[in-house]
């Protein structure tokens, strides 16, 4: 499924009257930053988007999901019903149900291209999270460790740890992974 970054973001900027200028300024990020997202030009790493989005305040959840409030949860999926919510080059993120209130756990099937990583700037938020690997190499670094996972390896930790997440194999990497409270 193709994203338009930069429409969502315009969208969401908007809804809570916000400048360029001062999405910018309450993220950290330089004003052209926000200009070349919606633009099209650029395309943020998940930790830089993840950043701009602190400023709304939203997570990825809530900036991806196309579920309106009020609405009926789901109980089964199907593939093709995950919704994508990843802006970051070949990196997936596919979400299991939705990004509504009230829910304590986000439950993602990833997927990472060969070399593909989450960036230089470590993720870092509140809660847990862990994963199982299901195909492919993962390196997760948390903190100062970091280990190669393959398949049928697990990672669990403290979120508030400095974290990041990078494709250390030859082929594409798959992992279903799951964070208490959603955080994406």
């Amino acid at each position: 499924m193709d994203v338009d970054l930069g429409s969502r973001l315009r969208t969401a900027r908007l809804r809570h009257q916000l400048s360029q200028r001062a999405l910018a300024k309450k993220a950290g990020v330089a004003n052209a930053t926000i200009s070349l997202i919606e633009s099209g030009s650029t395309s943020p790493s998940v930790s830089a988007l993840k950043r701009i989005l602190a400023g709304l305040p939203m997570t990825l959840a809530e900036f991806f999901s196309d579920e309106l409030p009020g609405m009926k949860s789901e109980v089964f999926y199907r593939a093709q019903e995950l919704t994508e919510i990843s802006g970051g080059e070949g990196i997936s993120y596919r979400q299991i149900g939705s990004a509504r209130d009230g829910h304590v756990l986000q439950i993602l099937f990833e997927s990472y291209e060969v070399g593909a990583d989450t960036g230089l700037i470590m993720l870092q938020h509140e809660g847990e999270e862990g994963g199982v690997i299901l195909s492919g190499k993962l390196e997760v670094t948390v903190g100062d460790y970091s280990r190669v996972l393959g398949v049928g390896d697990a990672y669990y930790f403290n979120s508030n740890e400095p974290h990041r997440f990078r494709n250390a194999g030859a082929q594409i990497c798959t992992l279903v992974s799951s964070c208490s409270p959603p955080t994406f």
